[in-house]
């Protein structure tokens, strides 16, 4: 029998179907931070040790570290997501062989329906949790860039908000003093906001840029999925106006941030990099994926019009 009331059975294990990766956490998964009282949570937030040694680097120095630690986990993340993939097809042979088998015993033993789903569930946990362990492939590791890369992502944008107000300060100087003249371009004042819009809606079109590479590249998502991409499209709207109100050392900080993310998207849709990076061949990957996504995007956004 499949199950330890009815005998033992070690077929293998079931993987449930994984939800998709959205994007590794886009720059406006924070929300804006007000200034609070003092002794506050966010006065101890700005005081803490993170905020403090982040504020001795600059917003495009700050990326490029984003990109130097998040890069490994986020190819440790496909690796993970790939090797649960190429598990559904043993997971569905399992799932049907355990359906029989609780089928079986429930005739035998008389049990009700609910009886009956429970103990099938219960059966499905345990051999979904056997094959992740064999396979070396948790969910839960898939999760690890997360952990990491938003509160990067926090520490970052307090510690420059610090910088930009004036409330940190090394040897007696403020680093304000260097950031209202340390600007470029159209932002020559890093305190000040963008009264351009133009770092705002750059950060907001990059993170939309960020969802649609990931929304192109799936296809029958299911409900829970489709749900989620519109409520993360949203928010990247919504950012749009948040980021106007930030001096624009944050703004700045964010679009290098997200425009990193998107490259590291893109990058780990390469297969030469994808086999750099040991992550396993799947059914659903491309051999021709940039081609693939303009088309797809081209179909979708410019072919209706």
């Amino acid at each position: 029998m499949l199950f330890r009331l009815c005998g033992p059975w070690r077929p293998g294990m079931l993987g449930l179907r994984l939800r998709a990766r959205l994007p590794a956490p886009p720059l406006w998964a924070a929300a804006t931070v007000p200034a609070l009282d003092p002794g506050g949570w966010y006065e101890m937030l700005a005081s803490s040790a993170p905020v403090r040694a982040a504020e001795g680097a600059l917003a495009l120095a700050a990326a490029g570290l984003r990109g130097l630690l998040t890069l490994p986990l986020a190819a440790q993340q496909r690796r993970v997501l790939a090797k649960v993939e190429n598990l559904q097809p043993e997971i569905k042979n399992i799932a049907r062989r355990l359906n029989q088998e609780v089928a079986v015993c429930a005739r035998q033993l008389g049990w009700s329906r609910k009886v009956t789903r429970l103990t099938y569930l219960k059966n499905m946990r345990r051999l979904v949790s056997e094959l992740y362990v064999r396979d070396n492939c948790h969910p839960f590791k898939a999760t690890v860039l997360v952990w990491i890369q938003l509160p990067m992502w926090i520490f970052m944008s307090v510690a420059l908000r610090n910088l930009s107000t004036g409330a940190a300060h090394s040897d007696g100087f403020s680093v304000q003093e260097q950031l209202a003249t340390g600007g470029v371009l159209w932002f020559p004042d890093l305190t000040a906001s963008d009264s351009t819009w133009i770092l705002p809606i750059s950060v907001g079109v990059v993170n939309l840029l960020i969802v649609e590479v990931f929304a192109l590249q799936r296809l029958g998502m299911s409900r829970f999925q489709v749900c989620v991409t519109y409520f993360v499209r949203a928010v990247s709207v919504l950012m749009v106006p948040i980021a106007a109100t930030m001096p624009s050392s944050i703004t700045f900080y964010w679009l290098c941030s997200s425009l990193m993310g998107l490259a590291q998207n893109l990058l780990l849709c390469s297969p030469r990099f994808r086999q750099l990076c040991r992550i396993p061949l799947t059914k659903s990957q491309s051999t021709t994926p940039y081609k693939d996504l303009f088309a797809a995007f081209y179909a979708k956004f410019i072919s209706r019009k």
